[in-house]
């Protein structure tokens, strides 16, 4: 699964990696940048980063948490 942010010039992708079932790390979070040197954030055109299911679930609940607060600040 994969998202464009930054009008497009980033890509976050995030999957289980299967080749990296026996560690307790293996869900990829993917950051692809797609622009000029000097507009990029990362030093490579691609890190990635290995978090624990656990990790996984907890990003994912203060995505959720951030996504709501910003929905009730604008009503």
């Amino acid at each position: 699964m994969t998202i464009a942010l930054l009008d497009g010039s980033l890509k976050v992708g995030v999957f289980f990696d299967k080749g990296d079932h026996e560690f307790e790390d293996n869900i990829c979070i993917c950051f692809k940048e797609n622009c000029p040197e000097e507009e990029k954030i990362l030093y490579a055109g691609e890190t990635n980063i290995y978090i624990t299911p656990e990790q996984a679930r907890e990003l994912a609940s203060m995505l959720i948490d951030a996504a709501d607060q910003s929905s009730h600040a604008t009503r």
